[in-house]
């Protein structure tokens, strides 16, 4: 590995380890991340309606996004345990293009950022989802989990592109 780089999570035999983020200063974060989701219109208008079969979808897909977005340290080995100050997820289902839009974002004042919250509450969120609608349609898709933005921390602000 000469010339190259090192990365700050391995340590001198590149090995993992938990970066030590105690020299940081508390800064104010946040991070908002996307899931979406392709299902069939029937499926979609029933989720819209809270119709499906297991119940009402949404209340119980933003619940398990919050709770996921908590337990992202348990999760992903090298995430710190973070003072998240806020939770939110929404949602848009849009039957007429056999989509399920959802937004999660996450907000702390920490030393390390909040990305990897947001990315786990929509993928648990999209999860729950897939769940409760998978009686009615078992070829629903995930079909993408990206970061949209974040701010706050070293590296400065972040917008993806389109």
């Amino acid at each position: 590995m000469t010339g190259e780089p090192r990365s700050s999570h391995l340590n001198e035999r590149g090995e993992a380890r938990m970066v030590d983020v105690s020299a940081k200063q508390k800064t104010a974060r946040s991070a908002t991340a996307r899931a979406l989701l392709k299902m069939n219109p029937e499926t979609a208008g029933m989720l819209a309606q809270g119709a499906l079969p297991k119940g009402d979808a949404l209340p119980m897909a933003r619940a398990a996004g919050i709770l996921a977005a908590k337990k992202t340290p348990d999760l992903i080995p090298l995430c710190h345990p973070i003072a998240i100050t806020s939770v939110e997820i929404a949602f848009e289902v849009d039957p007429a293009a056999d989509r399920v839009e959802i937004l999660a974002t996450a907000g702390a004042a920490d030393r390390t950022g909040v990305e990897m919250e947001a990315l786990t509450a929509a993928s648990v969120a999209a999860l729950t989802i897939y769940d409760m609608c998978k009686s009615v349609q078992k070829d629903i898709e995930i079909a993408s989990i990206v970061l949209l933005e974040k701010t706050g921390g070293k590296s400065g602000p972040y917008k993806r592109n389109g």
